[in-house]
């Protein structure tokens, strides 16, 4: 194997693993999940079927990612947090054909025990803080707190908040990546 699965997990059959991932104990990986290259997920993590994770992905402990979640490269989930995959569940209602896609796009961070209501999809490099319910699409870049989360900034591609010159230009203070406030929302510029 390319990849390291700790005893005491499950990988069900017909499961894309790339090179380089790490499954930590007590995981569940269910058939037909695609799972990138070098990706870390955390101790008790269930992953369902037909979830695609890019590369790099970064899974903390607790998390359950169900049918209908694609997380692109790069993407930090952070412990215990929550995605939903059916907007109006009832345990007496089958509903397994009306999962909602979930899409977090490239970059973006997703902090402890938030929730990540479905259908809606979280921008490029978007911050969303700790505790926060997501309930409606987060633009690139975004930082979201509360709940329901309301954006109250943008953050760089390192995840430092920027702050917009009379020009709408911001510096990242770690990177010295310059970012550009636009009508439609922030630009990386270098």
């Amino acid at each position: 194997m390319e990849y390291f699965v700790h005893e005491s997990s499950y990988i069900d059959e017909g499961c894309q693993i790339g090179k380089d991932t790490k499954i930590w104990h007590f995981c569940h990986i269910m058939s037909h999940a695609v799972i990138g290259e070098k990706c870390n997920i955390g101790q008790n993590v269930m992953i369902a079927s037909y979830v695609i994770l890019g590369n790099n992905v970064k899974i903390q402990n607790n998390v359950s990612i169900y049918t209908g979640v694609t997380c692109e490269d790069d993407v930090f989930l952070g412990p215990s947090m929550v995605f939903t995959n059916v907007g109006h569940p009832r345990s007496a209602v089958n509903r397994k054909d009306q999962y909602e896609k979930t899409l977090v796009k490239k970059g973006a961070t997703i902090g402890a025990n938030a929730t990540i209501v479905c259908g809606h999809t979280i921008g490029k490099f978007a911050f969303i803080g700790a505790g926060s319910v997501v309930t409606k699409d987060v633009p690139d870049y975004a930082l979201m707190i509360g709940n329901p989360a309301k954006q109250v900034g943008w953050v760089s591609e390192y995840g430092h908040t920027l702050s917009f010159d009379e020009k709408k230009l911001a510096t990242c203070k770690e990177s010295g990546e310059l970012y550009q406030l636009t009508e439609k929302g922030v630009v990386k510029l270098s």
